[in-house]
């Protein structure tokens, strides 16, 4: 019920609620993956492990995977730490239900994903070992956005669970999440890389002559030992692109498949909804809709409030403490009534995805219990 609701009275708000709450639970029950967006502090990695939860509850084998290096799903979840692997997390599922849970590590996802295109444990090792490599699977803008949709399609495509759930990064960094196997298609056909490959093309030797004047001009500007690096790396790289081509349209692919869903995670904060708006626009220009918007910490409504006369003398004085808290009541009203004008704009936006709203909690969630609590707004 909402707040300031009679009991039996059923409002408007709490229609919605369960609309909401039934559309979320349909979503855990039938989509093979969530991908939760969002701008940082929204509460956006608790909502993903509440809907991973939900979905083991549900009887199905659910993995929530995070890519923010905070550490908070390992928090919410009440474990000491995760690995690149899924762990198992116990719990009273349903039937075969499980809950699965991981953190990527990326430069162990780029380890793995060279191991498997190269043409021999050979060149896996001389890559590996490059000093190029070591800093562009670490440090490389784009390179966690990338492997993370790598580790999304590994899990995928092992068939091990019905619900993968996806805990992104930032708004803006989430959208380099959605857009980079565009981008390592681009750098595979980009003629820097093209050029830069070129020595190692046996029909190419013929232009190796002018490869090699432009490598000398480069290291003149950057070192000859980084040209060295790289000229090593992408030498060892050689046979290796398609592969890396051919895995980015397959991951773009899975991004578009009718199973995977997209849910917006916000707060009502100007900030918070104005970085939403933004994402919610960006994935319309995508072709990719907002299948539900989650807005987080909302503070209650209590309705109409009464006014309390305060008599004069001693008497008055129990009638005006009672004033000062129906005064604060009021203010906390007009507070949740601007909360509710601020993401407005952002709920037509993303229309007629349903909009489950959660209130602020007395604790902190930092176990099974307090996602319970979450869920319990999520999918009331």
């Amino acid at each position: 019920m909402s707040a300031g609701a009679p009991d039996g009275d059923v409002t408007d708000g709490d229609v919605a609620d369960d609309e909401a709450g039934r559309a979320l639970r349909d979503l855990a029950l039938r989509s093979s993956i969530i991908v939760c967006c969002g701008s940082g502090g929204v509460g956006k990695t608790t909502a993903a492990a509440a809907i991973a939860v939900e979905g083991a509850r549900l009887g199905r084998r659910s993995c929530v995977v995070t890519i923010d290096p905070a550490k908070r799903l390992a928090d919410a979840l009440g474990l000491a730490a995760l690995t690149n692997q899924p762990g198992r997390v116990a719990g009273d599922w349903v039937g075969p239900g499980e809950l699965w849970a991981l953190m990527l590590d990326t430069k162990s996802t780029f380890d793995d994903l060279v191991h498997r295109y190269a043409a021999s444990p050979e060149q896996a090792t001389s890559i590996l070992g490059n000093r190029l490599y070591r800093n562009i699977s670490g440090a490389l803008s784009g390179t966690q956005e990338y492997m993370a949709m790598e580790k999304l399609f590994e899990l995928h495509d092992e068939s091990r669970f019905d619900l993968i759930v996806v805990d992104t990064p930032p708004t803006r960094n989430a959208l380099d999440f959605l857009d980079a196997p565009r981008r390592l298609t681009r750098f595979l056909d980009n003629r820097i890389f093209r050029l830069l490959m070129m020595p190692t093309r046996a029909y190419m030797r013929a232009v190796s002559v002018a490869t090699q004047a432009f490598l000398r001009t480069v290291s003149k500007v950057v070192g000859s030992e980084v040209v060295k690096d790289a000229v090593a790396f992408f030498t060892a790289f050689d046979g290796m692109e398609e592969g890396f081509r051919n895995r980015a349209q397959r991951v773009l692919q899975l991004l578009s498949d009718p199973g995977t869903r997209f849910i917006l995670v916000t707060a009502p904060r100007r900030d918070a909804i104005d970085e939403a708006l933004y994402f919610a626009r960006r994935l319309q220009e995508s072709s990719i809709s907002v299948d539900a918007l989650i807005v987080n910490r909302l503070h209650p409504r209590f309705g109409p409030v009464p006014s309390v006369s305060v008599p004069d003398g001693p008497s008055g004085s129990e009638a005006a403490a009672l004033a000062g808290l129906l005064a604060n009541l009021r203010d906390l009203d007009e507070v949740a009534r601007r909360e509710e004008n601020y993401f407005e704009a952002l709920a037509a936006r993303v229309a007629p995805a349903p909009v489950a709203r959660v209130p602020f909690l007395a604790d902190d969630v930092h176990d099974l219990a307090g996602l319970d609590a979450i869920a319990g707004h999520l999918f009331a």
